[in-house]
């Protein structure tokens, strides 16, 4: 493995291009956009004030640079490097900015969620849309990028609107049977949006697009509710994440619970395998401590780690949470389905895991911890319960 040179980036403000070919890193009010083969400093930009967002376009000929203190949105052009486009929200502010998926608008959201506004790089044409609510994932893009799912709250009431991305006209406008939504997201195949209540109610709604309501989906009351969701890539099933650590799968034909799984403290099932990571210094002796072997890296400073089968039965460590804080570290907090949707990996409880993410055939799974990064490769011809 090789490693290159340290670059200087700040606020974590570093990401790939879509195409893979370029990478831009933000250092203050820089912009540095390298080659991804060479590293070589292919463009520099110089913005108004200190970054605090950076995205590329959907086809990577755009980056978007926000700038939340001064209510301001730069675009830099990598074709026409000449080319820059400057946005000002004014004193209404800006709270958060973000691609369209085609890359030639931009959604500014202003302080407070009073509106959003959409700039058209192309026609310099403005829309405005009203009543945004406050939630964890208020807005949703389908798959295809043909419609945009937004979440309203007027009247003390929850509604979603969707808008046809293409002129960002307004298609269907409908209430939901929701308390507080806390969520939407378009299934895969763009044909039904999942909307769910805020945790302190269990409720789950399945909406066509032209508004109907298909199905409503709740597992118990008086407890907290839902934590998680996501589809799988295939559409056929929707899986539910909740605070009594449990994960519920539905259905798309029926909207019934087909599978349900826990998250228990011991495993002692004969079909389990569990690995665990054991790490060993290979033995140093007296003559690998003198000064010049050490300089050259001896075994000294070397740790090798690999993965034993554990025998069951198995304890997984629990880390209890405090449960006099806010948002205890309790439920199943991330979901992620393989490419093949066969695979289903969670997240429970307080470990320190930050993102789960699988390969694109479905066989390995990447596990990103705050510190550590974890590759787990799967035998795709074995099917494990």
């Amino acid at each position: 493995m090789n490693f290159s040179e340290v670059f200087k980036q700040t606020n974590q403000l570093c990401k790939v291009s879509p195409d893979g070919k370029y990478l831009a890193t933000c250092v203050q009010y820089r912009l540095v956009v390298r080659d991804m083969s060479t590293l070589q400093i292919l463009h520099l930009y110089s913005c108004l004030d200190q970054i605090s967002h950076m995205d590329w376009s959907s086809d990577s000929l755009f980056i978007l640079c926000a700038m939340y203190k001064r209510g301001m949105v730069q675009v830099w052009s990598l074709e026409q490097p000449d080319w820059h486009c400057k946005i000002d929200e004014g004193s209404i502010g800006l709270l958060s900015s973000r691609w369209s998926p085609d890359g030639r608008h931009i959604l500014n959201t202003t302080e407070f969620h009073l509106r959003i506004t959409v700039w058209s790089l192309c026609t310099k044409a403005v829309s405005y849309i009203k009543y945004p609510k406050v939630c964890q994932k208020g807005i949703d893009f389908s798959r295809d990028g043909s419609y945009m799912a937004l979440a309203e709250r007027r009247d003390c009431k929850d509604y979603v609107s969707v808008f046809v991305c293409d002129d960002w006209h307004l298609l269907r406008h409908f209430e939901t049977e929701t308390q507080d939504l806390a969520g939407l997201e378009w299934s895969p195949n763009g044909c039904v949006l999942a909307v769910w209540d805020s945790c302190l109610e269990y409720k789950v709604l399945l909406y066509s697009l032209d508004g109907r309501l298909l199905s409503t989906y709740s597992a118990y009351e008086w407890s907290l509710g839902i934590k998680s969701v996501t589809w799988s890539p295939s559409s056929q099933f929707l899986a539910i994440g909740s605070y009594d650590e449990k994960v519920r799968i539905l259905n798309h034909i029926t909207w019934k619970k087909v599978a349900q799984f826990e998250h228990p403290a011991s495993i002692n099932s004969t079909k389990a395998v569990v690995y665990k990571e054991v790490e060993r210094r290979p033995a140093v002796g007296a003559e690998d401590l003198s000064l010049q072997t050490i300089s050259d890296g001896s075994a000294l400073f070397n740790t090798r780690s690999k993965y034993e089968i554990n025998p069951l039965p198995v304890q997984i460590p629990v880390v209890k949470p405090d449960q006099d804080r806010a948002n205890p570290k309790i439920g199943v907090s991330a979901l992620a389905f393989s490419s093949d949707s066969r695979y289903l990996a969670t997240k429970n409880g307080g470990f320190q895991v930050q993102a789960l993410n699988w390969h694109c055939r479905g066989d390995a799974l990447l596990v990103l911890g705050k510190e550590q990064l974890c590759l787990c490769y799967m035998d795709a011809d074995q099917d494990h319960e």
